[in-house]
Parts: C-alpha cells; sequence; structure tokens
C-alpha cells in the first residue's frame, strides 16, 4: 500500500450568497476505499471540488498526499474530441505514427519520452472497462453515455493516480458496465474516495464516510454494516430518549413534593404562632428557615432537571429523522387473472432501421406482476416502456390494454408543472378526492404543512421524485399498471428507500428498468425480461455477485 491520503483541516465553505456548506470541518482519510454518503445537496460533491482545488475554501486547508485522479459527475468534455484526445495521449500517439512512417525528427522522439507503449498500456485500461473495440480516433458524439463515464475513468487511472476521486460513477452505466466498474475499483491499490448512490458499489468498500449537517462520521465495514451500525444507533438512541424522559418526569415531580413540603413546614409555623403556641418571633424564624430550606431545594432540584434536559436534548439529537412514506392504494389492486396489458409483434423503427428483430416483440403483463425489464444500454427499454404507456405509437402490432390506468414515470421527472404546487398538482390529478383527504395523502408521501405548497421547480431530485409518486399514485383512477424507468437515477440513498416503501405498498402491477440491483431485490420483483439482440427474453433472476 502507499502513503495516499487526503487531510481536511479546519475546512469552511459558503456560496457567495452566504450559504454555509461546512465550517470547521476536520477529517482525514488514507489507503483503502472509502464510500462518502450523505443526503443530495449536503455538499458532497462540493467536498470533492474542494479536494481537488475546482472550490477555494473560506478558511482552512486540503492536504493530499500523492499524484490525485478525479472523475466528476459530469464531464466536461466536447463531442468534437477523439478518444486518444481525451486519454490525454494523442500527441504520443501521432508522434509515434511519424516515427513509424519514417519521420524520424527529434522532436517526435521528445515527444514520445519513455511512453513507447502508451497504446499497450491505453488498451488495458479501455479493455477493463469494456471499451476494447473502440477506436483511438472515434469522436464521443459516438459515445454512449455509459460509455463516456468509462472512457472519463480510463482517463483518470492512464495517469496511475495515488488518490482517486470518484463522483457517481455508476450513473448512465448499465449492469455489465457496473460490474467492470466494481472488479476495477476492486484492484485500485491507493486512496479511493467515491461518492455514490449505488449500494452494490458500496457494499465493496472498507469504510463509509456520513457527511451529515457539515459534520463528518466514519464507519469501518461496507455499506451493509454500516446501515447495522445506524441501526444500532437509532435502538440505543431511543432507549436512551425514554431513559431520559422518565429522568425528566421523576426531577420533576420530585421538585413539586419539595415544593409542598415546604410549603406544608412554613404553613406549620403560621398556624402554631395564630394559635399562640409559639411566639411571633419564633414563628418568623421557623418561615425564614423554610424558605432557605426551599431555596436550597429548588436550586438543587432545579439543577437535577435542567441536567434531565440537557441529556434528553442530547439523546433527541442522536434519533436520526425516519423519513418513510407511508401508503396505501387500495384502488390499485389487480386480480391475479387479470390481464392489464397485451402487446404482439410490437415493432418500432428509427429511420429505416428496426428496433426489435423479426416480426417485434410480444409482451403479456397479467396481475400484480412485479417485473424488471433489464438490458444493456440502447437496446430500446425506455421506447419499449413508452410504447406500453401509449405514449409512442409502435409501427406495428396489436395492443389490449384493460381499463385501469397506465401511469409512465420517465427518467426526467418532467410529469408536474413547475410553476404548479404539490397541492395543485395533486388537486389536478385527483379532482373528487376532498381536499382533507389529499393533504393526508402528500403528508404520507412526506409534504407536511407549508411543504405541500411549494412549486415543484423548487424542489430537489428527491423531492420531485415523491411529489410525481403522490400524484400518479393518488390520481382517479388509481392506476393499476406503473411504468418507471430508472428512478432512482441521481436519487440519495434516503429517497431510494422512500421509493422502495412506496413501491412495496403499491397493489398494482409494475415494470421497472433499473441498473440498480439492490433496489430491485428490495422491491419484490418476481420476472424478469431482458432485451437482447432484437429479442424480448424471459430470463430468472441474475445470481448474486
Amino acid at each position: 500500500m502507499s502513503d495516499a491520503s487526503i487531510v481536511c483541516s479546519n475546512l469552511s465553505f459558503s456560496w457567495p450568497d452566504g450559504t454555509s456548506v461546512f465550517r470547521d470541518l476536520s477529517w482525514s482519510v488514507g489507503d483503502g476505499r472509502t464510500g462518502l454518503v450523505a443526503p443530495n445537496g449536503a455538499g458532497k460533491s462540493t467536498l470533492l471540488k474542494l479536494i481537488v482545488g475546482g472550490l477555494r475554501p473560506n478558511r482552512g486547508s486540503v492536504t493530499v498526499q500523492g499524484l490525485l485522479g478525479y472523475l466528476p459527475q459530469t464531464l466536461p468534455l466536447t463531442g468534437d474530441l477523439t478518444v486518444a484526445e481525451v486519454l490525454g495521449i494523442a500527441p504520443v500517439v501521432e508522434a509515434l505514427d511519424a516515427i513509424a512512417s519514417g519521420d524520424v525528427s527529434e522532436e517526435h522522439f521528445a515527444t514520445v519520452g519513455d511512453d513507447w507503449d502508451i497504446e499497450e498500456r491505453s488498451r488495458v485500461h479501455l479493455e477493463r472497462l469494456g471499451l476494447g473495440d473502440i477506436p483511438l480516433t472515434q469522436r464521443l458524439h459516438s459515445l454512449s453515455g455509459g460509455q463516456v463515464v468509462s472512457l472519463g475513468l480510463a482517463t483518470e487511472l492512464i495517469k496511475q493516480p495515488d488518490v482517486l476521486l470518484l463522483d457517481e460513477p455508476t450513473n448512465n452505466l448499465d449492469l455489465d458496465a457496473r460490474h467492470r466498474l466494481y472488479q476495477v475499483l476492486e484492484s485500485f491499490n491507493g486512496c479511493l474516495l467515491v461518492v455514490s448512490h449505488d449500494r452494490a458499489l458500496l457494499d465493496r468498500m472498507d469504510c463509509i464516510a456520513e457527511l451529515e449537517s457539515g459534520d463528518m462520521r466514519l464507519y469501518g465495514g461496507n455499506y451493509t454494516d454500516y446501515e447495522e451500525a445506524v441501526r444500532a444507533e437509532q435502538e440505543t438512541a431511543e432507549k436512551n430518549i425514554r431513559t431520559a424522559e422518565q429522568q425528566v418526569k421523576r426531577e420533576k415531580r420530585e421538585m413539586q413534593q419539595a415544593r409542598e413540603r415546604a410549603a406544608r413546614r412554613a404553613g406549620v409555623g403560621a398556624k402554631a404562632a395564630r394559635k399562640g403556641s409559639i411566639s411571633k418571633m419564633a414563628a418568623g424564624t421557623l418561615k425564614r428557615r423554610a424558605q432557605e430550606s426551599a431555596g436550597k431545594s429548588n436550586d438543587t432540584h432545579g439543577q437535577r432537571l435542567a441536567d434531565a434536559k440537557a441529556r434528553l436534548d442530547e439523546a433527541s439529537r442522536m434519533l436520526r429523522d425516519d423519513r418513510r412514506i407511508s401508503l396505501e392504494l387500495p384502488d390499485t389492486n389487480v386480480p391475479a387473472g387479470r390481464t392489464v396489458f397485451l402487446g404482439e409483434g410490437v415493432q418500432v423503427r428509427y429511420g429505416e432501421r428496426e428496433l426489435f428483430t423479426g416480426e417485434g416483440v410480444s409482451l403479456t403483463i397479467r396481475g400484480p406482476e412485479r417485473i424488471a425489464l433489464t438490458g444493456r444500454n440502447g437496446v430500446g427499454k425506455s421506447t419499449l416502456l413508452r410504447v406500453i404507456s401509449g405514449e409512442l405509437a409502435a409501427q406495428s402490432g396489436e395492443f389490449k390494454r384493460a381499463d385501469g390506468r397506465v401511469a409512465y414515470l420517465s427518467q426526467r421527472l418532467d410529469t408536474l408543472p413547475l410553476d404548479r404546487t404539490v397541492a395543485q398538482c395533486l388537486a389536478h390529478y385527483a379532482p373528487l378526492k376532498p381536499e382533507a383527504e389529499r393533504m393526508n395523502l402528500l403528508a404520507r408521501f412526506l409534504f407536511r404543512g407549508t411543504a405541500a405548497h411549494l412549486p415543484v421547480g423548487a424542489l430537489s431530485g428527491g423531492e420531485r421524485l415523491r411529489a410525481t409518486l403522490a400524484c400518479v399514485l393518488g390520481a382517479e383512477p388509481a392506476p393499476q399498471l406503473l411504468l418507471l424507468d430508472e428512478p432512482t437515477n441521481n436519487l440519495d440513498l434516503d429517497s431510494v428507500e422512500q421509493l422502495e416503501g412506496a413501491l412495496n405498498s403499491y397493489e398494482g402491477a409494475f415494470v421497472v428498468v433499473s441498473h440498480d440491483e439492490r433496489f430491485v431485490k428490495e422491491i419484490g420483483v418476481s420476472r424478469w425480461l431482458r432485451i437482447a439482440d432484437g429479442r424480448l427474453l424471459e430470463t430468472g433472476a441474475p445470481e448474486d455477485e
């Protein structure tokens, strides 16, 4: 192992409008694989940019030990660049070609330096990431989004970095490409820091760093270990809260009892004086002593009560907000034998090219089936969903849809108008529902109080997904077939779990396209379909890696 490391010391950063992201953040990470997790907007990508120098902190410092590589979430590349230019080897390749053609200019030898095997070394990295058949002269605009991401990673690996930062590296990657990336990262020696919501990738980490409210906490082990640790912390926090609440009640009770005893003692002296049993002077002395005793008792019990409240506050801060969608939609129930969609000989053409082979593909969806539609990027998964929904007209084929509504959630989450509030959108989808019932439904999707009246354009990606789900699933009539296209793209881990909760409560049929293996497993998929070589194949569940 190397001595590669990242050290952040008293790091503070605010945006120009004064919004604080970090304040005196200190933490470090060394050799090994570390996954960085946090809700969207917590500052994960900002932290990576501070580490690489793309942003400057307001205060504090970042020290990186070793050669640094960085793959941002959005690659700043133009489509006219060639693969060789992106890899940073184009001048060397051109010099090698010139030398091979007989031009022995000193300039070419100086350009090549010690990199005589640069093409072979580049090919090794490209091959490992599934890009071995792509020519170095091919231009970016002809590559898929997933291929561009893999090319970006190959570019960083060629540099042989000691410290490697990756920001959502599995976005846009199909399942095969994800597994190749997993294998590459497992063999990386150095300091690896990965921002990701891909739990399969996070389960290959040695350590999880959690960024929350500007503070960093480190957990040894992979993401599953992290989940178990957090769960244990929450159980302890809940127990501590119950204990602290009992202490507060006990201290309040004892304080009240002490006050009552002091009042009785003071009353005894006054009563004796009225009866003439003791002198007024003696009664005054008794009263002063009672007051002094009551004051000391108040101070003692007041401090005990304050300490008990402080312990309760501390225990409450350790308890995380359990923001889970709660959903019951009885109108979505679909009888087991009912056909909700039937398509035979479905064919889609793009110009002269037919998407599917032969006479097209056929698909029947019956009852509350939970179907995963898989396949490599570009094979037609999204197209088939759009055909099933009726959004896209096929060039040929016979179709039958049940009377129940079909709801389609595209990758873009562009269903709801940006200038309308969440409450207004639901009122549009379910105009006959009483307002109280609509607000209750929104509350179950975590839009409570003023949150229900926020415009859609002001929502985060996870919030917009919840708003879309509330409107789509709460619409009248309720959808009996739900089509989801990469629903977890760009969602943080909390939002993914919320979506899993909603789908597990949904009683209709759904078809989901997703490369997130853990997500597909959690939502109880029972039928697997795969598009390959222009055909729709019925497959079993993939074996766990």
